[in-house]
């Protein structure tokens, strides 16, 4: 076992427990032990449970390639401030204005690459587990995880359309067997060029469709399907199950972004603000009055309305402005006290209960309005006419203060 292999055992070991476990699944749902069709759909539940370990990092590529975008107006004026620079100083300042571009934004252009990356070590991992059924069939090899040799006899016998899952193109005289693998070569170029497509031609603004980096796009678009038709010829059966199936996940995945989550500026958003109109047309509902009114009813999160501030009445002495305060016993001012030792205002109502005044502080008292002779006779003529008491150790009103000494009333202005 060389270099590479060393790398890769740990990767053959969990490919070969997941096809397995994948098998003996299949076998649980009435699908025939042994060789047969349980191993073929066995290596597209490995496509399933990859893809789907993968997701996470899927929406990070599609996360780093909008930041990509939104960043292409930024990488071109840097590119243009340094055009006709070459000195190593000035291209320094360049990748140093780059990088620091891509860290304020938090994206990577590797990021976008990650997932593909990623897949790589399985898909050449399942080549050599798929490469050595043969010899860990004969005992020439040892076994790799669950699959020995009579394991390994079985998924070597499994068919596709009478194509074992270890036959190669170019070592196989059988020749259903190449029309068979030459059938999936095309499918698998002819799934890749297409979700390579619609991602281009979709999913892009029209900005990024021009200039260097469009070219290289447009290069990987037509020259990668070639580079794998070339060398599909080499690869198992089984491997080129697994690329097909990977792709036709990656083109179902790409056409739910593309319908979902569009890139900003780019076709497919153009195509899904289309779809909305058409539908809100259909439901009688402008989009446009719409959008209206959701920014004028919707408040930003976090805020909330403040109170109106009430400007409150100042209050206004009793009696008016030319009103004598009420007196009794020699004691004036608004808080004097009444006859029976309590403190009172002789603006105040009778005390009912627990304390409330019923008439309103506010209003002015005078000679007319107390029925008795003078101002200072408010309290003795309730107390003779036999209504209500005030009650002991009543509240003050609101509206008035307890004067700061005996003698002259503060004198306050009504407004």
């Amino acid at each position: 076992m060389g270099f590479i292999g060393t790398i890769l055992y740990p990767i053959e070991w969990v490919v070969a427990w997941i096809m397995y476990l994948a098998h003996e699944g299949l076998t649980l749902i009435g699908f025939p032990d042994g060789a047969g069709p349980a191993w073929v759909l066995s290596i597209v539940v490995l496509v399933i449970v990859i893809r789907i370990a993968l997701i996470p990092l899927f929406f990070k590529q599609i996360k780093a390639s909008r930041g990509m975008q939104l960043l292409q107006p930024e990488l071109k004026a840097i590119q243009a401030k340094y055009k006709n620079k070459k000195d190593p100083a000035s291209r320094e300042a360049m990748s140093r204005e780059t990088m620091a571009l891509y860290k304020k934004h938090e994206t990577n252009p590797f990021s976008s690459c990650m997932p593909i990356l990623l897949q790589s070590p399985i898909f050449f991992a399942l080549f050599r587990v798929l490469h050595g059924l043969g010899p860990i069939s004969t005992g020439a090899q040892d076994p790799i995880g669950p699959i020995n040799q009579s394991v390994a006899g079985d998924i070597e016998s499994s068919t596709v359309f009478g194509a074992k899952l270890s036959d190669v193109f170019l070592q196989t005289d059988d020749l259903q067997a190449k029309l068979v693998i030459a059938c999936l070569i095309l499918a698998m170029c002819a799934t890749m060029f297409f979700t390579q497509r619609q991602l281009t031609m979709k999913n892009m603004p029209k900005a990024a469709l021009e200039g260097p980096a469009a070219q290289t796009q447009k290069i990987m678009l037509y020259g990668m399907p070639f580079i794998f038709a070339f060398s599909g010829v080499n690869f198992p059966v089984g491997v080129l199950v697994y690329w097909t199936t990977t792709n036709l996940w990656s083109m179902g995945q790409q056409f739910y972004t593309i319908k979902r989550m569009p890139a900003p500026g780019s076709e497919a958003e153009r195509l899904m603000k289309e779809r909305k109109a058409r539908k809100a047309a259909a439901k009688g509902i402008d989009p446009a009055e719409t959008t209206t009114q959701t920014a004028v009813i919707e408040r930003p999160k976090g805020q909330r309305q403040q109170p109106k501030r009430k400007d409150r009445q100042k209050p206004r002495p009793a009696g008016g402005a030319g009103a004598t305060p009420a007196q009794s016993g020699g004691t004036s001012g608004p808080g004097a006290l009444t006859e029976g030792g309590d403190e009172s205002s002789a603006s105040e109502g009778p005390v009912v209960g627990n304390g409330a005044s019923t008439t309103s502080p506010t209003k002015p008292v005078g000679p007319a309005a107390t029925g008795s002779g003078g101002p200072g006779k408010a309290s003795s003529g309730a107390q003779a006419k036999g209504g209500p008491q005030p009650a002991s150790g009543q509240a003050r009103s609101k509206t008035q203060k307890k004067p700061s000494g005996s003698g002259q009333p503060k004198k306050t202005g009504g407004r």
